[in-house]
């Protein structure tokens, strides 16, 4: 399936925090849905430790988000991203008030 249209000069603007792996990891869960990071890693990713620990911080800034213990979905904003329509340097990371 191809999603080219009209993005000759449009690059995704990755934050200075993330690794290259992230890109592939949120194209992973945009083609299979709700993961955990042992599923990642069945799907072609990196190691489900490696997966878990970019699944923790794609989600501290709002990439992804943690519906369960060790359970991940796409966020708006990390469709946005891999659609290259938002600059993840904008992202800031979460606070956690609890």
């Amino acid at each position: 399936m191809s999603t080219v249209s009209n993005t000759e000069n449009v690059v995704r603007q990755p934050a200075e925090w993330m690794q290259p792996v992230d890109d592939r990891i949120l194209e992973i869960f945009r083609e299979h849905g709700n993961l955990t990071p042992a599923a990642v890693e069945e799907f072609g990713g990196p190691s489900s430790s490696h997966a878990s620990r970019r699944c923790k911080q794609l989600a501290r800034y709002g990439l992804l988000e943690q519906i369960v213990t060790g359970l991940y979905t796409l966020t708006d904003e990390g469709g946005a991203y891999l659609d290259e329509e938002f600059d993840a340097s904008e992202l800031e990371i979460a606070t956690d008030d609890s």
